[in-house]
């Protein structure tokens, strides 16, 4: 049983190993032409910013699974800091979802209400908010330094839980409401992220609830079921991994093969691509 559980383990780490470089490379290259090359719209700075944070989960992932198979073992402080970004992409996706839920269901108010930049406002306030979130139930429970404060840690550590909860629903019910809009209601074709939006709530649902219920409930699973830390932590990477193969799926045209920035600028872009400096090119010159 050991010699058993010992080759599962390996498994597990090395397929986590091997997602986690595929997952960086599949969100830098987002990054790089969404961020440089690419025209961005309103909701395309979702896309932009949830790649930034699957790229960090995913790069701290790679690198507790290569430390842990030079050393053997995993510190707690990999697992506060890889969920840090997890919990950033979570914030992301749901706001991502409600958005787009809200400009199909309701576009005239969101046309005429939405002011400017509030996608690059409600990201920073995200990323802002994220780290107390997270850092401050993990202090309180001792996985950062010195030992466990009882008292804060249940009362910290059951806010945490309760939001989190509270993000997965809003962003699977905002991948529901707007699938089921657009198949029963809406008489205008489906709209930009709309495959991307619901491929990532399933996603979040199937690969994702798992590293959240392994947050929320640690030392009992981690007691209880011991195969069930390395698993939530390999359909996380998972998760993380498959949006770019999402935004392609998305952006490109069956029967053509056509270079990367077209396919992102299909699926992500707005407009016409950006030019050396990042000013839009005229459609005529692409």
């Amino acid at each position: 049983m050991f010699g058993l559980w010992r080759t599962f383990s390996s498994v597990v780490l090395y397929l986590t190993l091997a997602l986690g470089l595929g997952g960086l490379l599949g969100n830098g290259l987002v990054l790089w032409h969404l961020g440089l090359h690419i025209r961005r719209g309103p909701l395309a700075v979702y896309a932009l910013h949830l790649a930034a944070a699957d790229f960090l989960f995913l790069g701290c992932q790679a690198g507790s699974a290569v430390a842990q198979a030079a050393l053997g073992a995993q510190h707690s402080l990999a697992f506060v800091v890889s969920f840090l970004a997890f919990a950033a992409g979570l914030w992301l996706l749901a706001a991502f979802s409600l958005e787009l839920c809200v400009a199909e269901v309701f576009p005239a108010c969101h046309a005429g209400c939405r002011p400017r930049h509030t996608s690059g406002a409600v990201c920073g306030l995200l990323w802002a908010l994220t780290p107390p979130a997270v850092l401050l139930p993990a202090h309180a429970c001792g996985l950062l330094r010195g030992g466990a404060r009882l008292g804060a840690c249940v009362r910290l550590h059951a806010a945490s839980i309760a939001w989190l909860l509270a993000l997965v629903c809003g962003a699977c019910g905002a991948g529901l409401v707007l699938f089921l809009w657009v198949a029963c209601c809406s008489p205008r074709p489906r709209p930009r992220f709309y495959g991307a939006v619901l491929g990532s709530a399933m996603l979040l649902a199937l690969c994702g609830l798992p590293y959240v219920l392994l947050w929320s409930l640690r030392p009992l699973l981690g007691a209880l079921l011991p195969p069930f830390p390395p698993l939530a932590r390999l359909l996380a990477c998972v998760h993380a991994s498959a949006r770019p193969l999402l935004y392609f799926v998305a952006g490109r045209q069956p029967g053509k093969r056509q270079p990367l920035r077209a396919v992102l600028q299909r699926a992500l872009g707005d407009g016409a691509p950006r030019g050396p400096g990042g000013l839009a090119l005229p459609m005529g010159t692409v």
